[in-house]
C-alpha cells in the first residue's frame, strides 16, 4: 500500500543544482524538505549498477543518519552510439570537480572515436525513492527521449541539459526556464522533463 509522505523529509543530495529542482517539485506539496548537506550527512559511494538502486542506496544512507524519511534521486545520460554510458556514471564523467562542460566535451570525443554520425538518440532517466525509518520504500522512474546536439546550447538547468534536445521539440533543456522544464500538468498530461515525470508519478502516489 503506497504511504503518504508527511512532515520533514531530507533530501539525499549534495548538488545545489539538483536541490533546487526537487524543492521546486516539492514546494507546492508543502513539504519540509532539508538536504543531506545541510544536516551534514557525508555523501555514500554510489556503488550500485543502477539508477534505482544508487537512489535506493543514498535515501537509506541519509534516513540511517538523520532518523528522518529520505528522498533521493539518480539521473543521468544514456546514449545509445555509446552502448548507454555515461549512465550511472554520468556524474563521475566530469571528474571529481563534477565539471560538466568537461563531460559533454568527453561525450563528443567519444562519439567521433566511434565514428557515430547523427542523429545521436539518447534518453535521460531518473529514479526517486523514498525510505522511512521504519523500512518501507517508494520508488518511481521517469524517462525522456531526445538527441545531442553539439555545440551545447543554452546556459540554463545543469549537467548535460545544452546538448539535450528531448522529441518534437527545438529547444535544448538548457534553453528551456526550469519552470517550463520541469511543469507538473494538472490535465493529466506527462512532464517534460525526467526528473518531473518521475516526481508526477511520486506526486499521485505519495502526495495527492
Amino acid at each position: 500500500m503506497r504511504r503518504r509522505i508527511e512532515g520533514r523529509l531530507v533530501i539525499a543530495t549534495h548538488n545545489p543544482g539538483k536541490l533546487w529542482e526537487l524543492r521546486q517539485l516539492l514546494e507546492p506539496h508543502g513539504v519540509d524538505a532539508v538536504s543531506a548537506g545541510e544536516l551534514g550527512v557525508v555523501e555514500p559511494e554510489e556503488t550500485e549498477t543502477t539508477f534505482a538502486g544508487n537512489a535506493l542506496l543514498k535515501a537509506r544512507a541519509s534516513m540511517q543518519a538523520t532518523g528522518l524519511p529520505a528522498f533521493a534521486d539518480d539521473s543521468g545520460l544514456c546514449v545509445d552510439a555509446l552502448s548507454g554510458a555515461p549512465g550511472v556514471y554520468s556524474a563521475r564523467w566530469g571528474g571529481e570537480n563534477r565539471d560538466f562542460a568537461a563531460a559533454i566535451r568527453r561525450v563528443e570525443r567519444e562519439l567521433g572515436e566511434r565514428g557515430a554520425t547523427p542523429p545521436f538518440t539518447a534518453h535521460f532517466i531518473c529514479a526517486l525513492a523514498i525510505v522511512w525509518p521504519d523500512g518501507h520504500v517508494e520508488e518511481f522512474e521517469g524517462r525522456v527521449d531526445g538527441v545531442l546536439v553539439f555545440p551545447p546550447r543554452g546556459e540554463k538547468g545543469f549537467g548535460y541539459d545544452p546538448i539535450f534536445l528531448p522529441d518534437g521539440l527545438e529547444r535544448t533543456f538548457g534553453e528551456m526556464m526550469s519552470a517550463e522544464k520541469h511543469a507538473l500538468p494538472g490535465d493529466g498530461s506527462r512532464a517534460l522533463s525526467h526528473r518531473a515525470r518521475a516526481f508526477q508519478a511520486l506526486a499521485r502516489a505519495c502526495l495527492s
